[in-house]
Parts: structure tokens; sequence; C-alpha cells
């Protein structure tokens, strides 16, 4: 059945949020924590808003083109709304430990080589998780009130009030998207995982 109205969020640097939306990504790139129930990685939602964030975004850990979009906040500084102007499906999840791969995988994302070694380094035992997602554009961009509890170091939150889903369009084709998927699982092979949604 189709999702017509969700209110589940994956919180990511704004950055990242404005290039998946222009297509120029399909890719995020995270490392544990996302939500570990019995001290195994899984993804929350497959079907998610994309919410972004400004706090912890460091331009020396993006690529020149990305470097500049980045504007310095104070600690604690957030906005007094957020936009939401999309919505993703997180299609894919692929684990990769090996620096070697993730560093084969540099033109699909928004980071650089300081960002990866720095996740690589980060709980070692853990691998990098590479999430994969077709992102929507809303029909109608949505600015919410920000609240207290959608702030902190949380990758998944739910809003005080479901967003419409009907009427969005993906970003990318099926085509291109199915092609940028194909090409990305064939450098990190079939180290496949399937998270339990």
């Amino acid at each position: 059945m189709e999702l017509t109205r969700t209110f589940h969020a994956l919180k990511e640097w704004a950055t990242a949020v404005n290039a998946l939306e222009a297509g120029k990504t399909i890719m995020l790139l995270r490392k544990g924590g996302i939500h570990e129930r019995n001290g195994h990685f899984q993804v929350a939602h497959k079907q998610i808003l994309l919410y972004p964030t400004y706090e912890h975004q460091q331009s020396f850990m993006l690529k020149a083109e990305y470097a500049n979009d980045v504007y310095p906040v104070t600690s604690g500084w957030h906005p007094e709304t957020i936009r939401i102007g999309s919505w993703a499906e997180i299609t894919d999840i692929l684990p990769v430990s090996d620096e070697s791969i993730v560093n084969a995988l540099l033109p699909f994302h928004i980071w650089n080589e300081h960002f990866i070694s720095d996740r690589l380094k980060w709980k070692p035992r853990q691998p990098l998780y590479i999430l994969l997602l077709r992102t929507y554009k809303l029909h109608q961009e949505q600015q919410i009130a920000y609240y207290a509890k959608y702030g902190g170091c949380k990758s998944w939150i739910d809003l005080d009030q479901p967003i419409d889903l009907q009427g969005t369009e993906p970003v990318l084709s099926d085509f291109a998207y199915t092609q940028l998927v194909e090409t990305i699982r064939g450098i990190v092979g079939d180290k496949l995982y399937a998270p339990s949604l």
C-alpha cells in the first residue's frame, strides 16, 4: 500500500538533504547509533521525511563544491522553523568495513576522504552503513515549528504532525535511480544487509 502521510523523520546535515533533493546524490553514510536494538543496527522506518540539521555540519569534511554551502552555527543553535521539502524511501542498506570500497564510493556522495577516515575509525568494529535513498520532492514545502524534543544527537524523530506525501515527484527517474543503485551495489559487492522493517 502506498504511503500517503508520515510523521517519521531522519535527521541529516542540511547540505546532504539539499544534495538529495537536487539529485546530486542518493547516498548517506551512517555509523552505528542510528537505532540499535539488542546491539544490532536497524533502520527505524523505511519511508521517512528528510529533516535538515545545521549544528554539526563541518565544511572540512565535505567535498569543495559542498563545503561553501555550510554556514557555521554555534552549539545548540537551531532555526525557529524547519523546512521539510522532501521524503525518501531507504531502498538499500549496505554495511562496509573495507576502506578501499568506501573510497571507491567517493564519486557518489558529498563527503571527502577525511570524513570517511574519521567515520571508519570511530567504533572501528562496527561497519559503515551505506544508505541509498529514493528522494521525492513534496508537492508543497512545509515549514514546521522547532521543538526541543527534535534536538540532540539522534537520527530518528517523530514530528508532532504528519505531513501529506500525496502528489510528490521522484527527484530521479526510475531508470536513473536504478542505474545508480546497480553501480553502487557492484562496487560494494554482495554484502547486502536486509533490514527487518
